[in-house]
């Protein structure tokens, strides 16, 4: 129960909107409010930024909390229903219990409602860092049949909002696909699948595009990077949920929604994601130190290459260097375009995170990178991520 968000960026953040709770079910409210901005500068020309508000439902006992191959991009009528059969049975349920304090410093009661994915048969569980941020104790409900478990978390990674968790006592459970971020594009279709507003009755399925690719969302002192933006609907309780492709391969988990927009909501790339579940699958209660670039990149594609002139015709286009980090002392610049990192090639930004992701802090690895004409490469060592980066 995680309220770290809850400062709004002054110059942008315009007021966010509570959704009216149904009056069948406990209210539920944004538990967190995001900043968001697009890829800035040449690529776009300006910089968007608004409200938004995490898509994780929670009620406090006292007081209202705010906070794909060429034919699987495309649905056609009555498909969203052949996905919704293949990714629905391994959707659950979240519910948390815990304590937050409250404007005089003491323990508050605190109930939370979000979403989650079940990846092995044995009962582990994909969902976000802030769904189980705080929680004391977690139950897990199956949409099959309706069983309700104990689980507990095995690992969370805050800084990229992702979290695994255990459910207790089961076996042989239905598990959802899990696709890759790195074939979509703009305009693919997608489905949603969450416990929106947990209402009863069931999952919530809205159906929508991939809005664009390669956004990065910023809070006070967090972000996260090649996020995929969709036009799909996302609510509070949608949290740690699919964004799925026509093919019925999960490519996104749903975290963000833009609070004073409309039909605007993020899902972190699973290429992201995977990696870190699999470090907290092995219980260990957080992921390693995480390794650190220095860079800040976006994906190449041929619009970008045309627009600015690019020889490479993939890979990760340097946007910033971070002042001081391994890539700043190898002399790397904005512009660059990075097309191996350690031996493995680089096609896209979900790549080089990772690559980077795969090493530890102190690393030395080689890094490949197109600069004009020249291709040309550095040793660089690799530093910690520190906080407030992805």
């Amino acid at each position: 129960m995680d309220d770290r968000f809850a400062t709004p960026y002054p110059s942008y953040a315009p007021r966010v909107e509570e959704p009216a709770p149904a009056t069948s079910t406990p209210p539920v409210a944004p538990s967190r409010n995001w900043l968001w901005a697009a890829l800035i500068g040449a690529l776009v020309g300006a910089v968007i930024a608004g409200g938004l508000v995490a898509a994780f439902g929670r009620k406090t006992t006292t007081q209202t909390v705010t906070g794909f191959g060429p034919n699987s991009s495309k649905l056609v009528t009555g498909d969203v229903q052949s996905v919704l059969s293949k990714v629905e049975p391994g959707v659950v349920n979240v519910r948390t219990q815990g304590f937050s304090q409250n404007e005089f410093f003491q323990p508050t009661p605190e109930q939370g409602a979000g979403t989650g994915m079940v990846i092995t048969s044995d009962g582990d569980v994909l969902t976000n860092a802030h769904v189980v941020a705080g929680a004391t104790n977690i139950k897990v409900t199956l949409t099959t049949d309706n069983k309700t478990y104990d689980a507990t978390l095995l690992g969370s990674d805050p800084t990229a909002d992702v979290a695994v968790i255990k459910m207790q006592g089961v076996s042989n459970l239905k598990t959802v696909t899990l696709g890759r971020s790195s074939s979509l594009r703009v305009g693919d279709d997608v489905v949603a699948i969450g416990n929106a507003l947990a209402l009863p009755g069931g999952p919530t399925v809205t159906h929508g595009i991939v809005s664009a690719l390669d956004r990065t969302i910023d809070a006070q002192d967090e972000r996260l990077e090649h996020v995929i933006q969709t036009d799909a609907a996302i609510n509070p309780g949608n949290s740690g949920g699919p964004l799925a492709n026509a093919a019925g391969e999960v490519i996104g988990m749903n975290t963000a929604v833009a609070g004073q927009a409309q039909n605007i909501g993020f899902a972190i790339a699973i290429d992201t994601v995977k990696p870190i579940a699999d470090q907290l699958k092995q219980g260990k209660g957080s992921v390693k130190a995480a390794a650190f670039l220095g860079v800040s990149t976006v994906t190449v594609t041929s619009d970008i290459q045309q627009r600015l002139g690019l020889s490479a015709s993939s890979g990760a286009l340097v946007q910033d260097v971070t002042t001081g980090s391994g890539a700043d002392n190898a002399g790397l610049q904005s512009g660059d375009v990075i097309v191996k990192f350690g031996g493995e090639a680089i096609s896209s930004a979900d790549d080089l995170s990772a690559a980077v992701r795969k090493h530890q802090p102190g690393d030395k690895v080689d890094v490949t990178y197109q600069r004009g004409n020249q291709k040309l490469t550095a040793s660089i060592t690799l530093g910690s991520r520190p906080t407030g980066t992805g």
